[in-house]
């Protein structure tokens, strides 16, 4: 069986949806897992959420393409804390649970602190924002 089976394998057998070449060193070497990453996303086994995050995929209902089986408000901050980035609440989140405002914050900003994240990440030209408080 070759790596890139041992992956998808792998992959389909964890309960994570989010993943970097790092998961997967034990079955061979950083270009050849990184390789095997490109394969699966090629396949449409993975999406590329940005650069070393990938995160299963499933085929969109209405174009048949592959798109990340979870929302990105879903992803996002599992992708972050994979990272190693400790995350906080974000101000328009804190201001509706207060009840100081009545608009629905869209999950899209994501509070870093004062913590220096300069990495992209999204699907489809939607794109996390970080705020720093």
């Amino acid at each position: 069986m070759n790596i890139t089976e041992r992956i998808r394998r792998s992959i389909r057998n964890r309960s994570d949806v989010v993943f970097r070449p790092a998961d997967f060193l034990p079955f061979g070497s950083e270009a050849s897992v990184k390789r095997a990453l490109k394969d699966l996303t090629d396949l449409g086994v993975l999406v590329r959420l940005g650069m070393g995050i990938y995160a299963k995929a499933k085929p969109s209902v209405i174009s048949g393409k592959p798109i990340p089986i979870q929302p990105l408000e879903v992803l996002g901050p599992q992708a972050l804390n994979k990272l190693g980035v400790r995350l906080n609440e974000s101000i328009q989140t804190a201001n509706y649970n207060s009840g100081r405002s009545t608009q629905i914050p869209t999950g899209l900003v994501i509070n870093i602190g004062k913590q220096r994240v300069s990495r992209k990440i999204g699907f489809n030209g939607k794109f996390l924002q970080y705020e720093h408080a």
